[in-house]
Parts: structure tokens; C-alpha cells; sequence
């Protein structure tokens, strides 16, 4: 597995990216990498790619959330993380979830951006995506990977930037090939991870976008009802990707929930921000990646 360990916050954060990611490549986009820096600015941050994606080996068997819960905390001991906060988006929150109720004494809080519970429309989960409507998108996944996404879905404020298409069409290539891909968005499907909610007894903080399209804000009010004691924060905009559109916000929210302290407008941030870009910069050039499947050694 590759993982990446960066920023100099007083705090531990876990990191846990959506459907597939890229740990390196993730740093060549300026709308993400000001998102990885905002976290790095009150956090000391680890974040890997999940077995079969990115930088990390390929696998004739793509992991379950259960496996993948796993490498969490092997990357956790490889960065020397006793105790840390867990950050899910998409996909990477409902494993959060599943983390956070498993191993409460590693977890000192969760957070969980554009979550959902479960991915599959249902009579008593209406705000889901019906099974038809998702097979469909699992067939343009099948005929089209490696063209340019669907951004209308995913992120419709930048879906006309011609730019940014093609940005994010070389990131998704180089996240996942053709079949991680389409077996990734085969296996999270099945996603159900209702019955675990009640029993996550961490400090839990859910974000959504009210527009969001394409994990509608029915799954975080959701995730938030079924967790006892959790905090949920509905943000304006339509955007599934949370380094596109209001990033600050969702920054803001994490921060304040994770440190007690609300950051300062950016305005009165612009010196810092400078300062600090040199410092990741240099973090990202000597990133700690480690590559055995154990996270037991790093190169």
C-alpha cells in the first residue's frame, strides 16, 4: 500500500478518499492541493490509497470496507498514530463509520463529508439511487473510463471548465485502471452499513451539500439521526467533490469540530497560507510512501 504523512498540526488526522485516489497526483491539482493544505495546517495528515488503486500494488481482489478497515490501521501504526481523527469522504466515509463503531479506542473523533449509509434505494431508504439508475452508471463506467467523467454529477460548478475535464480525467486514469474501476463501483453498491451507526459512541461531525447530485443530503441527515450525539452540518452547494466549489467551509468545519477553534477568514490568512505552502511543498517532495502490504517499512 502507498500512504503519504504530512502536515505539522498538533492533532492526528486520518484521511480516508472516496471511491479512488491518488496520493501523489492528488497534489498536481490546485483546487485539491488547497484543500490537503487546509488540513495539514491543523493536523499532522496520513492518507493512502486503498489496495488496487493508485500508487498501491494491483490486486486480483479488490478489498471489502471490512479489509479496508484494516489498512486504516495499518497505516495508522506505520505512521505512528496511536489515536486519530478519522476524515471519510463518499465511499471512504461509510468505511469511517465501520472503523470508528470497530475500534473506538483508535478513534478520537469522525468526520464524514458526502457519506451515505447505504447505496441502494430501498423502501426505507428512499434517497438513494435506484438499482436501475445505478447500473446505468456503472455501464458508462464500463464503456467510457478514461474519457472525460461526468462532472454534471460529481461537479457541475466546473463541469464546463474544459481544463479541469481533463485534469480530472488524467487523475481518475491514474487512480484506478478500467476494471478496479468498474469493480469498485460494482462492490460499493452493496454498501450497508446501517445497523453499525447506533453503536459509534465517538464525537461525530457529518457534512453534505444541500445540491449535492450525487450522494443526495437525505444520506448525511440520515447518518446523522442514526448516530447518538453526532453534529450535522448542511453547506450550500451542488458539488459531490469537496475540494470543488465552497472548500473553505467544509475546511472551517472540520477544523472547529477537531480543535475547538474556528479558523480566521482567509483574508487575515494570506501570510500563513504563503508560509505554509513551503513547508507542504517540501513535505510532498520527501512524502512518506510505503509499499508492502503491511505498511511495515517505508522507502
Amino acid at each position: 500500500m502507498a500512504y503519504q504523512v504530512f502536515g505539522n498540526g498538533p492533532i492526528d488526522l486520518v484521511f480516508v478518499p472516496g471511491w479512488v485516489s491518488h496520493v501523489e497526483l492528488s497534489w498536481e491539482e490546485p483546487s485539491f492541493e488547497h484543500m490537503l493544505q487546509g488540513l495539514a495546517s491543523f493536523a499532522r495528515v496520513a492518507w493512502f490509497d486503498k489496495r488496487g488503486t493508485g500508487l498501491s500494488d494491483k490486486v486480483s481482489k479488490l478489498p471489502t470496507l471490512e479489509e479496508r478497515m484494516d489498512d486504516l490501521r495499518a497505516v495508522m501504526d506505520a505512521a505512528g498514530f496511536g489515536r486519530a481523527a478519522v476524515f471519510g469522504i463518499s465511499e471512504g466515509g461509510s468505511m469511517s463509520a465501520l472503523f470508528a463503531a470497530t475500534y473506538p479506542e483508535k478513534t478520537s473523533a469522525l468526520v464524514m463529508y458526502g457519506a451515505f449509509a447505504k447505496r441502494i434505494q430501498s423502501t426505507d431508504y428512499s434517497w438513494a439511487p435506484s438499482r436501475e439508475e445505478r447500473q446505468k452508471w456503472i455501464e458508462l463506467i464500463e464503456s467510457s473510463w478514461g474519457g472525460e467523467a461526468d462532472l454534471d454529477t460529481l461537479a457541475p460548478s466546473v463541469a464546463s471548465d474544459p481544463s479541469f475535464r481533463r485534469r480530472f480525467a488524467t487523475y481518475l486514469r491514474s487512480s484506478a485502471s478500467p476494471g478496479a474501476a468498474l469493480a469498485l463501483a460494482r462492490m460499493n453498491t452493496d454498501v450497508d452499513i446501517r445497523n453499525v451507526l447506533p453503536s459509534i459512541h465517538v464525537p461525530t461531525l457529518v457534512i453534505h451539500r444541500k445540491g449535492d447530485r450525487d450522494v443526495s443530503v437525505g444520506n448525511g441527515r440520515f447518518l446523522a439521526q442514526q448516530i447518538p450525539g453526532s453534529k450535522f452540518v448542511e453547506l450550500a452547494g451542488d458539488d459531490h467533490l469537496p475540494w470543488v466549489g465552497d472548500t473553505d467551509s467544509i475546511l472551517a468545519e472540520v477544523e472547529e469540530f477537531l480543535t475547538g477553534t474556528r479558523p480566521s477568514p482567509p483574508s487575515d490568512r494570506v501570510l500563513a497560507t504563503v508560509m505554509f505552502t513551503d513547508i507542504v511543498g517540501s513535505t510532498r517532495k520527501a512524502g512518506r510512501h510505503c509499499w508492502t502490504r503491511s505498511c511495515g517499512s517505508e522507502s
